[in-house]
This record gives C-alpha cells, structure tokens and sequence, in this order.
C-alpha cells in the first residue's frame, strides 16, 4: 500500500465539502473517483496534494503524513494535474522540464534531460516541444500538463478529469499511458472522471461520491446498475461486448 486517505473532513468557512473520506490504493492500482458535479472529487484532489489543508484527518504516502512534509518532498511523492492547466509564455519542453523541478539541484543534469525526452516521445509531443503552450488547444495544453507529471516520476499521480478536453482518440491513448505507467513504475494513481465508460475499461478500484460522502467502494468487478442508479440517478443496463463492461442508460 502506498497511499492512504484517513477519515479526512474539509470545510469552505461553514460550509461542509467533505465528510471522512477513507480509502488506500497500491502501488500499479487506478482509481477512479466517480460521483455527479459538485460532490467534493476536485477538492479532495487538492486535499491529497496539501493544496488546500483538511481541516481533520490525514493523508499519508508510504505511511509518511504529507502534512508534516516540506513542499519540495510532497513533489517528489505526488504529480498533480489540476482540470484547467496554467498557461504561460514558455516552450512545450520547458513545461515539462518543471517537472524535474523537485528533483533538480543546482543545475539540470544530462539524467533530468533524458527523462524529459522520453516523456514528450511517450507521449507524441516531440515535434511541437519549441512551441509556446499558450498558442496550444486545450486537448493539446492537456496531454503537454498530463505529461509534465510524469516527468516529475512521482509514487502518487492525481489527476482531475484528465480526458476531459481530449477528442476519443487522444482520450484513448493517454489513458493507456497512465495504465503502462502505473504499471510499469509502481505509482498509485487516483484520478476523477465522468465517463463511467472509460472509467470501467482502465481503472482497477472505483470510490463512488456523493453529497461529501463516499457511498460506495469497490473493484471494477464489483460496479453494478444499483451503484450508478443509487449515485446518478439514473437507471442503465451493465452489458458486456468482447469481454468489456458498458454502461448504457434505459
């Protein structure tokens, strides 16, 4: 186990957002935060990078509390890639060169600069690495952001509807990415998403929101049409095609 949310409550002033939040995820895991807007998945994110403070509980990578943790080594542990990434006057290289950031001592080594490398061919970015990001669609800023984190080779990956302006190609590939990832570096991955489509085809574990509240926790196998209907809403059917779930609504 290598990531641990222990009974964390967060607050905005009176209003209550969160209300103890419990779940672990192991290293090579995914998983996948789902529940209607507005339920507290962003925030909890933020709560899991100390970007905002819980106002109870704790957030432990390997058993360390990230609150007793200086902000360098939080980076170190935790990539975070926020819905919206920032835009700024700077090269697609030098984007995902901050990554390297927490890593980097008094200069960039020949190492941080091969690690970059790798990372914008993983992730097709190569021929566009001297462009500005600020000239970059959104689906484009989205894989250059998604590709900065894992430049930065973190044991915890936190990404907030990482597909969200991704056409289904795209969607596709930098999902495969992040499983390959995972994977093959032993990080845990926590990610939000609304497609419960693609949530079911890549991620191992499901933690379903609603109202601040986890209402229920389960592997991919255990998702069933009571679950959505319970968080949602809405009634679907569970049908599977070559093996694979599919959630399609009556």
């Amino acid at each position: 186990m290598i990531l641990q949310v222990n009974g964390v409550h967060f607050r905005y002033k009176s209003r209550k957002v969160l209300n103890d939040i419990n779940f672990s995820v192991n290293k090579g895991e995914i998983l996948a935060i789902m529940g209607p807007n507005g339920v507290g998945k962003s925030t909890l994110l933020k709560c899991m990078d100390m970007i905002l403070k819980p106002s109870v509980g704790a957030v432990l990578v390997d058993s360390a509390d990230i609150s007793k943790m200086p902000k360098q080594e939080i980076a170190k542990n935790i990539g975070y890639v926020a819905q919206r990434g920032d835009v700024s006057r700077m090269t697609v290289f030098d984007a995902v060169l901050l990554g390297r950031k927490p890593h980097i001592g008094l200069t960039v080594s020949e190492n941080d600069y091969k690690i970059v490398d790798a990372a914008l061919k993983r992730f097709g970015l190569e021929d566009m690495q001297l462009r500005s990001i600020d000239e970059l669609s959104g689906g484009e800023l989205q894989k250059v952001c998604i590709c900065r984190a894992i430049a930065q080779e973190p044991g915890v990956l936190l990404l907030d509807e990482p597909t969200s302006s991704l056409d289904l190609h795209n969607q596709l590939e930098i999902l495969n990415i992040i499983k390959n990832v995972t994977a093959g570096h032993n990080t845990a991955t926590v990610l939000t998403m609304h497609d419960m489509n693609l949530a079911l085809r890549f991620a191992d574990k499901f933690v379903f929101m609603k109202d601040g509240e986890i209402r229920d926790a389960c592997n991919a196998q255990g998702v069933t049409p009571e679950i959505i209907e319970n968080i949602y809403g809405v009634k679907v059917h569970l049908e599977y095609f070559k093996g694979m779930p599919y959630v399609i609504p009556v």
